[in-house]
């Protein structure tokens, strides 16, 4: 008897609906919101500072203030997510950040800004982790989810040019307060079309880790206030000496609790699913120069080469083009290509990329110094940063989808604060120091600055080359 042909298997993956698509839509607008909000300030610096009386330590802490809370808590925030519901957790999230947004821009003095950017850091530590943990819920594994990941990854990168393109303009055009009160506006239609357009989601429920999140949280403001403070200072007085002992052992003690619990805030477990121990090692790096790159280069457009704020918001134009067009097609190149090669690769063209910017020339031309260079930070950026969200989701289950978003981003923005924090000590170190350097010893700091990010970015590059994801089970 001739047997049977067996119908060839259906593929059952879910096809992303119209509704899935708009929800991406508007979770991606407020990720974008809060990578936006990391960088927006930079170009404004000078004028802040002028305007509150600020140090350039003082200014470092615009930027830290936010992006430390933010770090620091987007591990409790992705959690909080998970045990009460990642909708309602946005949705609070959401308005902390517009009000924070308000004050800042009304702020009268330097300490209600430094306060009111913290209180903008609260806010996205809540709403960036639950809004990644929505879009996977939303986007079943498949085509789908990675064409989702893609966009996620792409307004993540272009985020932080936008922030200095937009920036630039509104200081030029209206003054340094617009760069706060711009904010407002866009999250309350986030909040609004939230409500109305993404569907809530059940609370896993569970237990919250208040001492994990108050070591960690702790240990790392630590860490960053003494890396900060360190070139100013000295690195043996008890004012750095300290707060690297304390932040040692916070973290000491974040570390073993985890082991200890039942419901920790970072569950050991999450860490061995296939790359997400790697994804997030790399992004610690790539969050570094991230931060680095877009702080340090508006001062050298402005403080060095003589831009105005809406000169150095537009020349920011081709690393936002290179950063969408090379998040755009990362989706496609990962399907032909090995992921790992093409990590390396892009992180590589990274490092060429910030070399070539760190010749900081004081009479440097936009076309040579600061597009050409822009180019390959851009390609490998926007690449980057695609492939190492994906790596960083692949696999995790629903039920911690909350943690794997969290994580992600905690290790973009405490490599970021860290790195930025170091970066200032070596500027000072190098030249960026008193109250009237010269421009020639302003473009040795700069370009010491980008020194350190290229060879950050091309260790990045080699331990994506080497480290090997865990095997699936």
């Amino acid at each position: 008897m001739t047997p049977r042909l067996q119908p060839a298997p259906v593929n059952r993956t879910p096809i992303p609906s119209a509704r899935a698509w708009i929800g991406l839509t508007v979770l991606a607008t407020a990720q974008f919101l809060v990578v936006l909000t990391t960088s927006i300030v930079n170009v404004a610096l000078p004028d802040i500072g002028r305007g509150l009386e600020l140090s350039p330590i003082g200014l470092s802490w615009v930027v830290n203030g936010y992006v430390l809370a933010f770090g620091a808590l987007l591990l409790l925030g992705g959690r909080l997510g998970d045990v009460f519901g990642r909708r309602r957790v946005f949705l609070t999230g959401t308005a902390i950040f517009t009000a924070s947004s308000i004050v800042a821009g009304l702020a009268p003095t330097a300490a209600v800004l430094l306060a009111a950017r913290v209180g903008q850091g609260v806010g996205a530590a809540l709403l960036a982790p639950t809004a990644l943990a929505l879009v996977l819920t939303l986007f079943p594994a498949g085509a789908g989810r990675a064409r989702a990941i893609g966009v996620w990854g792409a307004v993540s990168g272009i985020g932080g040019v936008a922030g200095v393109l937009s920036g630039g303009l509104l200081t030029g055009v209206f003054g340094w307060r617009a760069v706060f009160f711009i904010g407002a506006p866009v999250a309350f239609a986030v909040l609004a079309a939230t409500i109305s357009l993404v569907p809530a989601d059940l609370p896993a429920g569970g237990r919250i880790d208040l001492w994990g999140a108050a070591t960690v949280t702790g240990g790392l403001a630590a860490l960053t206030y003494a890396l900060s403070v360190g070139g100013q200072y000295g690195w043996t007085t008890p004012r750095v000496i300290a707060p690297l002992i304390a932040a040692v052992l916070l973290l000491i003690l974040f570390a073993e609790s985890q082991r200890r619990l039942s419901q920790p805030l970072v569950a050991p477990a999450i860490l061995r699913i296939g790359g997400v121990l790697t994804a997030n090692i790399v992004m610690t790096l790539l969050g570094a120069v991230w931060l680095g790159l877009f702080y340090f280069l508006p001062l050298y457009q402005q403080k060095v080469l003589g831009y105005t704020p809406i000169q150095a918001g537009l020349t920011q134009l081709p690393l936002a083009i290179m950063i969408t067009a090379a998040s755009t097609i990362t989706p496609k190149l990962a399907r032909h290509l090995n992921t790992r090669a093409l990590l390396a690769t892009a992180l590589a063209l990274l490092a060429a990329g910030l070399a070539w910017l760190a010749r900081t020339p004081v009479d440097g031309r936009f076309l040579t110094d600061i597009a050409a260079p822009s180019l390959l930070i851009g390609t490998g950026q926007g690449i980057a940063f695609v492939l190492l969200t994906a790596r960083a989701t692949a696999g995790v289950p629903t039920e911690h989808a909350g943690l794997a978003g969290g994580l992600i981003n905690t290790t973009r923005q405490i490599g970021g604060a860290l790195g930025l924090a170091g970066l200032l000590a070596i500027t000072t170190a190098a030249g960026d120091s008193g109250n009237h350097p010269t421009a020639s010893h302003l473009a040795n700091a700069y370009g010491t600055a980008f020194t350190a990010t290229a060879a950050i970015a091309a260790a990045a590059a080699l331990l994506a080359a080497i480290l090997r994801d865990r095997p699936a089970r």
